[in-house]
C-alpha cells in the first residue's frame, strides 16, 4: 500500500527529539510546496504537530508539569539558520539582552546573516534576517561578536563605565586566540574597549 503524503509526514517528524523545527522545505521530496503545506495544516488539526508561524512548523517538546512547550524565538531562528546552512549574529537590543546589559524583551529580534533575508511573525515577536557582508558575520567567538554587536547599538562614546564594566567581564570567558581575532573586525573605537580585556588577563 501506497504511504500517504501525511504519513511520510509523521514518520519524519515522530523520528525527531521534542523541540525540532521544520519548514515546508523539509518535506518537498514528498510532494509540491502546495501539497505539504494542506497535508501539514492536517496534521496541525489533529495535534500531530504545531504551527508556530506561517511555514515554520514545531515537534513541541513535552514537561511533567507544564505539558507542552512552545520553542522560544531565538530557538526558531537558530533551528532556521541551521537549515539554511546559514550564519546568523544577534543585533541590537538582542545583543545587549543576551549579555545582560538590557532587561528589555527586544520585540523585533534582528539577525545579520548570510542566508536568505527573511522576517517571520512568531507570537508577539518578528524575526528579521537582514543579509550582511562576509565582514559582519567574520567573527568566531560568541562572546566578542555579541560585545561587537553590543557595542555598536550603544553607540561610539556612549558605553557607561558599568556597560564597559560587563562587557570585559564577559570577554574574560572568551577565548584569547578569538578574542585577537575579533578584535580586528571591530571598528577602531570597539577595538579600544575590546583589548582591555587581553591586558586585564595578560593575554598580551
Amino acid at each position: 500500500m501506497t504511504e500517504s503524503i501525511d504519513d511520510k509526514i509523521i514518520k519524519k517528524i515522530k523520528k525527531a527529539k521534542g523541540g525540532t523545527v521544520f519548514l515546508i522545505d523539509d518535506f518537498l521530496k514528498f510532494g509540491s510546496a502546495k501539497a505539504i503545506g494542506k497535508a501539514l495544516e492536517r496534521l496541525v488539526d489533529t495535534g500531530e504537530i504545531s504551527r508556530v508561524s506561517r511555514g515554520v512548523y514545531a515537534r513541541l517538546k513535552k514537561h511533567p508539569l507544564f505539558g507542552e512547550l512552545q520553542p522560544s524565538a531565538e530557538e526558531i531562528a537558530k533551528a532556521i539558520a541551521k537549515k539554511d546552512k546559514a550564519r546568523i549574529v544577534p543585533t541590537g537590543v538582542l545583543a545587549l539582552n543576551a549579555l545582560g546589559l538590557s532587561t528589555q524583551v527586544p520585540l523585533n529580534l534582528v539577525y545579520l546573516t548570510d542566508g536568505s533575508a527573511r522576517t517571520i511573525k512568531i507570537r508577539t515577536q518578528t524575526v528579521k534576517f537582514r543579509k550582511a557582508s562576509p565582514r559582519n558575520l567574520s567573527a568566531i567567538g560568541p562572546v566578542s561578536g555579541l560585545v561587537i554587536q553590543a557595542l555598536k547599538e550603544i553607540g561610539k562614546d556612549q558605553a557607561t563605565e558599568n556597560e564597559i564594566r560587563i562587557i570585559l567581564q564577559h570577554l574574560k570567558s572568551e577565548d584569547p586566540y578569538r578574542l585577537r581575532h575579533d578584535i580586528k573586525l571591530a571598528p577602531e573605537w570597539i577595538r579600544v574597549i575590546m583589548r582591555k580585556a587581553l591586558q586585564t588577563d595578560n593575554h598580551e
